[in-house]
């Protein structure tokens, strides 16, 4: 007996339309008449519409099912299509390559931006505005510096990058202070639900035994 596997079979060129697909298409092409290779077409076209209905939320869907009836059909279906046959070529072209951005950044748990707002603000001329722009700054860099980094940081290693940062420009006055931010470490939820079990427990134990105290039976042979 012969068994026909999956690695005995020709490769499925769009394989999530499946191998019926291909086998219907393979079919339609050896079809004689155009007619009858149209009527097919059209039924097979609506089959591929169904088995991927996500296809219906992208712009012109028609137009990429009959695309890919060519396709699978390795260019060589011969129907009337309702839109331009696809060309071989077009399936083997590859976009430009899009080059990563090459920034160097001073401490990366301030980020590009913080570098950019003091770029910015170092070239305000207005005084109260630029103080404001600082201090808006600083509390910024601190927080980003805790949720980077997990762990509390004083104002003076804030203000101290700040100062590297904007080459000695920028600084806070002296009676200004950091908005307050702690790093709270997270609880282990499992262990306290666990802890919360076991006490629950405990606590219905301690109310059997105070609260419904089993009733002593007179013995018949204990003497009063």
């Amino acid at each position: 007996m012969n068994f026909d596997y999956n690695t005995t079979r020709s490769d499925l060129i769009l394989a999530e339309y499946g191998r019926n697909v291909q086998n219907m298409v393979k079919y339609i092409i050896d079809l004689p008449t155009k007619e009858e290779r149209n009527k097919y077409a059209q039924a097979v076209i609506d089959l591929m519409g169904f088995l991927n209905p996500h296809l219906r939320d992208v712009a012109d869907f028609k137009h990429k099912l009959w695309d890919h009836l060519h396709i699978i059909s390795d260019y060589k279906i011969d129907v009337d299509s309702p839109y331009p046959k696809p060309l071989p070529e077009a399936a083997q072209f590859k976009p430009a390559h899009i080059g990563y951005p090459q920034q160097k950044i001073t401490y990366k748990h301030y980020g590009k931006t913080v570098e950019k707002l003091i770029e910015k603000t170092m070239e305000e001329e207005n005084p109260a505005r630029k103080a404001a722009m600082v201090q808006g700054i600083a509390n910024f860099m601190k927080m980003a510096y805790v949720q980077w980094n997990k762990d509390n940081v004083a104002d003076e290693t804030i203000l101290k990058n700040l100062r590297e940062l904007s080459g000695g420009n920028l600084q806070l006055e002296e009676n200004v202070n950091l908005q307050k931010v702690e790093f709270r470490p997270q609880v282990n939820r499992v262990n306290n639900n666990n802890n919360r079990g076991r006490n629950n427990n405990n606590n219905k134990g301690r109310q059997n035994n105070n609260g419904s105290r089993p009733q002593q039976r007179n013995n018949p042979k204990q003497r009063h």
